[in-house]
């Protein structure tokens, strides 16, 4: 039986200030599919997720991607909001009834979630937005260096929930300058010279 990608791009190119940050990228990703994209600064990690997001046009090729959630470098909580009112408005945004106090307390908020997120610590807002991955129930997930702020404990959660979204089927791409250590890895290595062969899979 054929297998369904969860995210195709043909020929994807982008250029910034004249220097090509990919080129000619073909990449496909599958069910159960973790791939870590790598590559130095500026070599377009966020740029390409953006993309595949919706959040960025400038790039010639085409994406067909599966429903998805993509959490960025930044958390994007409203500080002026609790972890609880910042997942209500994500849950009526994408038309759920979903609770979202268990997604909260699976991210180690329990006690925290009417607390206004300003009065938080940078890890503890990012674990807000780790809980939108919970309940948002999207097939691919963009990672934007999801280890950044969080302590180990946070970091062990992350690679929980990447597990966990693997073997139930999902999809992630995950940038990052540290490897999160998870099996069944697949490597998208982007850098200063693209070719036609930009992905590098491991």
């Amino acid at each position: 039986m054929m297998t369904t990608h969860l995210l195709t791009l043909s020929g994807l190119a982008c250029q910034r200030e004249g220097r090509d940050l990919f080129d000619d990228l073909d990449y496909q990703v599958a069910p159960g599919d973790y791939v870590e994209l790598t590559g130095p600064n500026g070599s377009g990690k966020s740029t390409l997720l953006r993309s595949i997001a919706g959040l960025f046009a400038d790039y010639s090729g085409a994406i067909e991607a599966a429903p998805l959630l993509y959490v960025g470098h930044r958390p994007a909580v409203s500080p002026l909001l609790s972890p609880l009112d910042n997942c209500q408005w994500f849950l009526d945004l994408v038309g759920s009834d979903a609770d979202p106090l268990p997604a909260l307390a699976r991210v180690g908020l329990a006690g925290f979630e009417e607390i206004l997120c300003q009065q938080l610590s940078a890890g503890q807002q990012r674990r807000v937005a780790l809980a939108r991955l919970i309940l948002a129930q999207r097939p691919l997930w963009l990672l934007d260096e999801p280890l950044t702020a969080l302590d180990d404990s946070g970091q062990r959660l992350v690679c929980q929930l990447i597990e966990q979204h693997v073997e139930t089927g999902g999809a992630v791409v995950c940038a990052t300058h540290q490897s999160l250590g998870l099996s069944a890895t697949r490597a998208l290595v982007l850098g200063e010279r693209q070719s036609s062969t930009a992905g590098v899979v491991a």
